[in-house]
């Protein structure tokens, strides 16, 4: 769903739930954003994450955000995967 541009920020824009069904450090996820966006990630308990406005968003300058989040696990050699998060933003009327 399109986000409006005048949300205040730390607005919560996705929620993301990480696992691994390895056990010990191959089974520790960590996650991070990946590209240039007015967005950051909040980690919270049990493998899941917030993706939050971390500045004010302008549908004039962008339309839409586009970020990849990364899930790492800690396990030797460490696995990785990705996913592409597509923020839209949606017009609000000024006049």
């Amino acid at each position: 769903s399109p986000v409006p541009e005048d949300v205040p920020v730390g607005t919560v824009v996705a929620l993301l739930n990480v696992n691994d069904p390895d056990s010990g450090e191959n089974g520790q996820v960590s996650c991070e954003l990946s590209g240039e966006a007015p967005l950051s990630m909040v980690a919270s308990a049990g493998g899941s994450y917030k993706v939050v406005t971390a500045s004010a968003l302008d549908r004039e300058q962008a339309s839409e955000h586009r970020v990849t989040v990364v899930a790492r696990d800690r396990g030797r050699p460490a696995l990785r995967s990705r996913r592409e998060l597509v923020l839209e933003v949606s017009d609000v009327n000024d006049n």
